[in-house]
């Protein structure tokens, strides 16, 4: 069976309540239900921390146990090479995911320092981001489970 991990970072548990205009009003956990029965023959986990570290951690916790990664790193995604050196160094595809389309808002959310580590980026589609990002890690590392 394929095993993707989600991993969200700083401040994506507040979706549903932050920012409703720019991040939706669903909750992640109420999302994840839903794109759990979208795909039932894929393993899907999640992770979100607001904390650097731990979510290098669970990066490095990925290696031999997924196939996939989709990543919405928050706001590391534009200050972190330590989490860009995770990327780098743990050997799994990486798909990163935005909520919101950053390329439409403030200048430093344009600047993506693990989007050079990743096999491709998902930017402003909404939570239907992370399903797609899960589409194409069933098309591209197991078209049977489709």
């Amino acid at each position: 069976m394929l095993h993707l991990a989600i991993v969200n970072g700083p401040n994506l548990n507040l979706l549903g309540s932050r920012e409703p205009q720019v991040y939706g009003n669903k909750t992640f956990d109420h999302f994840f239900e839903l794109l759990t029965s979208r795909y039932p023959k894929v393993k899907l986990t999640y992770y979100q921390s607001n904390i650097e570290g731990e979510l290098i951690n669970h990066l490095h916790n990925c290696i031999e146990k997924v196939s996939g990664i989709i990543l919405n790193a928050g706001g590391y995604t534009h200050t972190s090479v330590a989490i860009a050196d995770a990327v780098s160094g743990i050997n799994i595809p990486v798909v990163e995911v935005h909520i919101s389309n950053v390329f439409a808002r403030e200048e430093y959310r344009k600047t993506s320092y693990i989007a050079s580590k990743c096999v491709g980026s998902i930017s402003g589609l909404g939570l239907e981001g992370y399903a797609l990002a899960v589409q194409y890690f069933v098309d591209k590392l197991s078209p049977e489970t489709a």
